[in-house]
């Protein structure tokens, strides 16, 4: 381990106070409960096992013969013999499986290794306890109204609030909890200890890249690093008080049952196991969930509505009606000519979806959005300001351990004053530059196989048709067939250029260097939903505004490679928008879904098979004989790799509907929480100050969402024909039918020996635009106008009227900060104080007597045995 030479006086702000080793920092609650005997120990039954790492080789095998890489070797040797220059305590154990020898390394850090990074990464400890339960406004608003809360819950052993600051070394005894140094950091905090010093210790050429943990398991030198659960999530039997759970039970039985939908999750005990960022993804998630309900009732109110309009639509009735009144023109070159009265049933379905309430309803989904958005920054900023994050990212971030072992050079941080490592802008930009050209390129493809795609499904309804007979179900539903098919396919290559992309963005992140895990998590993220966008929402947004309108006109249609371009089907392009949605969004959660409940159940049972012990021995040769079972040691390594939250987040940037996200949400929900407590092996925790930049990502969706819903409604639905139609022609929409249908040329008619037929369009019989469409024209462009300046003026109204801070806490941060101030100048006071009375004792003998302190900071109490200039603010 470096040493640190001798410290000068630190003039960092710290608030004096007693220090009560009742309330020990290191427990959940501060009354003592009933503990199992833990197991997380060294052979000697008190050091504590901070980490593992493990790796397996065949049973009984040389490293040639049995395929056993002497690099591997080389370098695992290397990073283990760094890690006991660290100073970090080792001890490992062997278990022999059918096979294989499954080797695992038990690490634990000594008190001053602790003490060292603890520093180095300015982990936060405690000052005092502080009641600050979380109310939510759900639970204020039923409170208000004397009703009952069936959401609420009684979690026992709920964790501590506490002031915290920023650990020192030479202000140890100022801090909570610290005559008792086993439990002084937290279980978690010590995994963050030991992940900094697995993650920045070099096994080779520091140059090539050959640093930390992560990139030694990517090599396969190692097969995991973990930190181990806190006991086993099944509860004790007998039966015992709940006070007596540990707090993996707790959360399994009060959080990630299915009887727990409709609860309150437990934040601040998924914060104390899993650390603010997975607590933060719950509190989003949940959050969500409950702004889902209103709008997922009022949208299924104007579906239903929608069955009644309808059911008294009067152009639907002509439609139904019409009989041989309107004999359509063929949709393709071999297609022959069809009723409009033989898609009635269609033609109802897509008025489902094409109606007034549902103009109704993209107007207050907008500005559900935006007020949702706003709220939720609310509650956002008090999470962090109650869990000591709200200075996390522009202060206290320190840098990645990678880019830490991998800069080339240092320099002060403005902010800190810390000398810091650095990496040049000027490369990084570069870098950057060449990753954005990788996902050009990428779009580029996605764009191939939608152009590909539109080629697939005309061809095919051609290859329908020719091989039907004429009046069979294939011959008359060839479009349709081709359009669902068109639409399976479009989602396996969106699954499938998404897995490689991901991979891509990954390489390409980590190449261009960033300076911290937030930085790193960001450009990732925005990598990776730049093309996710692109590919999820090209075939709808081609199906929406471009498809069928380039078709041409009978005698004159227009086509791309040869082959006639994709008219929009007998039911119009917002029945096929609306299937294509469904299949790509409903189609994906589906898949999600079952994946995430199958996948995890599957590869658990495959794990615990293949890592079947035999009789386990130790190094000397003789049975290693345990009373209890699996080692957890063991039974984690059973578990799952928790591959992190993009995938959980990315599944809710892109609903389908309210109702759909709010089912998919609470089974959601149950999911996660099963997993991260029974599947997977514990993650190390990771700070935050909230959800990064999917917050910027979710008001960029919102806009578009504006703005793509106007467009809809003004070119895609008949939404503003009707209108057009009924304040110029017939209030009742008489004749609307007629009024949309165009006459073919009569050289076409005679080109085709046939009679004339109908199709969609406002033209005259030479093919010309009527003044009709040119009206239409303006009208939907005024439309569009209007409605996305109403909706994002409303919104900003919203965004001014609501705080993104709530007032209370706004209070609070200013008092805090107010407090500091005045600590600090005390502190210096204090300090020049003593310089002049050390000035004083060399030349009087005397010293001057100090200060008197008027009032202690943050209300707290005096410490009644007197205030170290040396150790106090």
């Amino acid at each position: 381990m470096r040493k640190r030479g001798e410290q000068k006086v630190d003039s960092s702000i710290l608030i004096a106070m007693e220090t009560n080793p009742e309330n020990n920092y290191g427990s959940i609650t501060q009354e003592p409960r009933p503990q199992n005997r833990d197991r997380n120990v060294f052979r000697d039954g008190t050091t504590p096992i901070d980490f593992v790492l493990v790796w397996e080789e065949p049973l009984g095998g040389n490293d040639d013969s049995s395929g056993v890489s002497s690099a591997h070797r080389k370098w695992r040797e290397q990073f283990l013999s760094r890690l006991k220059q660290a100073g970090l305590l080792q001890e490992q154990r062997e278990v022999c499986q059918e096979k294989n020898t499954t080797c695992f390394v038990l690490l634990s850090a000594p008190w001053s290794v602790l003490c060292y990074y603890a520093e180095e990464i300015s982990l936060r400890v405690p000052l005092q306890v502080v009641t600050a339960p979380i109310v939510n406004w759900s639970e204020q608003l039923l409170s208000k109204l004397s009703l009952p809360n069936p959401f609420s819950q009684e979690v026992p052993n709920p964790p501590p609030d506490y002031y915290t600051c920023q650990f020192r070394t030479n202000k140890l005894e100022r801090f909570l909890g610290s005559d008792d140094k086993e439990t002084f950091f937290k279980t978690t905090q010590r995994h963050q200890v030991l992940y900094e010093i697995l993650a920045r210790t070099p096994y080779g050429s520091v140059k090539n890249g050959e640093v930390g943990i992560d990139r030694l398991i990517s090599e396969q030198v190692f097969s995991a690093a973990y930190p181990l659960h806190e006991g086993d999530f099944k509860l004790p039997t007998p039966p015992v008080p709940p006070q007596a759970l540990g707090l993996r039970q707790i959360l399994y039985e009060f959080w990630s049952k299915w009887s727990c939908w409709r609860r309150y999750q437990p934040l601040d005990h998924i914060r104390e196991y899993f650390g603010e960022k997975i607590a933060l993804y719950f509190a989003w998630i949940g959050f969500y969930t409950g702004w889902l309900l209103p709008a997922s009732l009022i949208g299924t109110l104007i579906f239903l509505v929608g069955f009644w309009l309808v059911a008294t639509d009067v152009p639907a009735k002509e439609v139904c009606e019409s009989g041989d009144t309107f004999i359509m023109c063929p949709l393709c070159n071999i297609c022959s000519s069809w009723n409009y009265s033989s898609i009635c049933i269609t033609y109802k379905a897509g008025l489902l979806f094409d109606n007034g309430g549902t103009v109704f309803l993209s107007v207050f989904m907008s500005l559900w959005a935006v007020t949702f958005l706003e709220y939720w920054k609310r509650t956002c900023s008090a999470l962090s300001h109650r869990w000591d994050c709200s200075d996390f990212q522009d202060v206290e971030e320190r840098p990645r351990p990678e880019f830490t072992a991998m800069a080339p050079m240092t320099m002060r941080n403005p902010v800190t004053g810390a000398e810091e490592p650095y990496f040049p802008e000027k490369k990084r930009f570069n870098r950057t530059v060449t990753g954005c050209m990788v996902i050009v390129i990428m779009v580029a493809v996605v764009l191939m196989f939608l152009i590909a795609i539109i080629l697939y499904r005309t061809i095919l309804s051609i290859v329908i048709y020719k091989s039907a007979t004429a009046d069979s179900f294939f011959s008359s539903s060839a479009g349709r067939i081709a359009s669902f098919s068109g639409s399976v396919l479009n989602l396996i290559v969106i699954l499938m250029l998404s897995r490689v992309y991901v991979t891509l963005a990954h390489i390409l992140t980590r190449w261009e260097m960033h300076r911290t895990q937030t930085k790193y998590e960001d450009m990732f993220i925005l990598k990776v939903f730049i093309f996710q966008f692109v590919n999820f929402y090209s075939s709808p947004v081609y199906i929406a505004f471009f498809k069928g309108r380039f078709v041409g006109y009978p005698g004159n249609y227009k086509t791309l490679f040869g082959v006639r371009n994709e008219d929009c089907g007998a039911g119009g392009c917002l029945i096929e928008l609306a299937q294509e949605l469904l299949v790509i969004m409903v189609g994906k959660q589906l898949i999600n879904n079952i994946q995430e409940f199958i996948s995890p159940k599957v590869k658990s049972w495959w794990q615990k098979k293949k890592l079947r012990p035999q009789p386990k021995y130790d190094k000397a040769g003789e049975e290693d004989q345990t009373d209890e079972g699996v080692s957890p040691w063991e039974a984690d390594y059973q578990l799952l790799v928790c591959e992190g939250l993009f995938s959980e987040y990315l599944e809710m940037a892109c609903p389908l509907a309210p109702l759909f996200a709010l089912i998919n949400n609470w089974v959601e929900i149950r999911l996660d929480a099963q997993k991260f407590v029974t599947e997977y092996r514990r993650p190390v925790v990771e700070r935050a100050q909230d959800i990064g930049i999917w917050f910027p990502i979710l008001q960029f969706i919102t806009h578009t969402a504006v703005l793509s819903n106007a467009f809809l409604i003004a070119f895609t639905s008949s939404f503003v024909p009707r209108l057009y139609y009924r304040y110029t022609r017939d209030s009742s929409l008489s004749g609307f039918v007629n009024f949309t249908l165009a006459t073919s040329p009569q050289s076409y008619a005679q080109q085709h020996h046939s009679a004339s037929c109908r199709y969609r369009g406002f033209r005259d019989e030479k093919g010309d635009y009527l003044p009709e469409y040119f009206h239409l024209l303006a009208i939907r462009l005024s439309f569009i106008i209007i409605f996305e300046h109403v909706v994002f003026f409303v919104g900003r109204l919203i965004d001014l009227m609501v705080p993104d801070i709530p007032e209370e806490v706004e209070m609070k941060m200013k008092r805090e900060h107010y407090m500091a101030k005045e600590a600090l100048a005390e502190n210096q006071s204090l300090g020049r104080t003593l310089i002049l009375s050390d000035k004083d004792l060399h030349q009087h003998g005397s010293r001057v007597p100090q200060p008197r302190r008027d009032s202690p900071p943050l209300d707290l109490k005096e410490d009644p045995g007197g205030t170290d200039p040396t150790s106090s603010c």
